[in-house]
């Protein structure tokens, strides 16, 4: 019986060497989004930092099916790939939840390696609208919409959107009347906005921060809990609304069946990069302040997000395009 267990104990291990992927290889590091956003920007800069430790990193663009398309290469990656992913909050945390399910398991296919970012996204106005409305901060839309029920639009980069959400809990804790219209992307909401076709957007920081310092929007709140360094000034909802709590979050993730070994060597050579002195001024254009959230301790936040994530687009209903 004891032969027995060894033997077994010692095909197991043999098996999971077999199908492991090779750290070996050169790395791709795959961006489940079109190049230029914060999550590609941040992927390049990484790359290039960890190179030292890890040898040659080849960025790759994988769009599609809101990042699903992206994120599915790794979970299903074969045993000589040596891939990693800019897994994001919409990957592992909304899409599972939203319709039809993405082809892989975000709790199970993958190996949580660290965390990029938590930044918020920001309730944004042009400045001639806000100025027109005298709307200054998220207590003065409320206080427009109750009294003008169905008043302001709502662009979002789509049904079920992290933009979209924020706009639905905000809807739902205000018990407002305020209705959404999708675009393809953040990117056509915002752009939307700019002429005049909505109101509102609860837009990417990252994206919209350019424009608030150049005056082209107004920035009325941001969605995490508490307020941003690169808006120090400006209120969180969660200050006027007691209860909003909506970041983007975006973090490296492996397939699962990479070694703990080399997870953690992959870990901590992200982590030094991502404090890299000579990138800080580029992270904070984006609103990025670095964070020290790795391996077991990332797959315990993912895990926490998932559910509240399942439990807001449960309560509201959100569906996606």
């Amino acid at each position: 019986m004891k032969r027995s267990l060894v033997l077994a104990a010692l095909l197991c291990g043999t098996a999971f060497a077999a199908i492991a992927q090779n750290a070996n290889s050169p790395m791709t590091f795959v961006v489940p989004y079109p190049p230029g956003g914060p999550l590609d920007t941040s992927a390049h800069l990484l790359a290039q930092g960890a190179q030292q430790a890890l040898g040659s990193i080849t960025v790759a663009n994988k769009p599609g099916a809101g990042g699903a398309t992206g994120a599915a290469l790794i979970a299903k990656a074969k045993p000589d790939d040596n891939l990693v992913v800019m897994g994001a909050v919409a990957t592992h945390a909304v899409l599972p939840y939203l319709g039809t399910p993405p082809a892989y398991d975000a709790q199970k296919d993958f190996k949580p390696l660290i965390l990029v970012a938590r930044v918020p996204n920001v309730l944004v106005m042009t400045k001639a609208r806000a100025t027109e409305l005298q709307l200054q901060k998220t207590s003065d839309v409320v206080a427009y919409l109750k009294a003008n029920p169905n008043g302001l639009k709502m662009g979002s980069g789509g049904n079920g959107s992290i933009g979209h959400i924020a706009g639905e809990m905000l809807k739902s804790l205000a018990n407002l009347q305020l209705p959404n219209k999708p675009y393809a992307g953040a990117a056509a909401a915002q752009k939307a906005l700019l002429s005049g076709e909505v109101d509102m957007v609860f837009d990417n920081l990252a994206s919209a921060l350019p424009l608030i310092n150049n005056g082209e929007l107004v920035a009325l709140s941001v969605t995490t809990p508490d307020r941003n360094v690169a808006l120090p000034n400006v209120l969180s909802v969660n200050e006027e609304v007691p209860g909003f709590d909506v970041a983007t979050w975006f973090g490296i993730f492996a397939p699962a069946s990479l070694p703990d070994k080399d997870a953690k060597k992959y870990a901590q050579a992200f982590q030094v990069a991502l404090t890299d002195p000579k990138f800080k001024d580029q992270y904070l254009k984006m609103g990025i302040s670095p964070e020290d959230m790795r391996l077991q301790e990332l797959a315990h936040f993912v895990k926490q997000e998932s559910r509240k994530f399942q439990f807001l687009i449960n309560t509201i209903k959100i569906k996606a395009n």
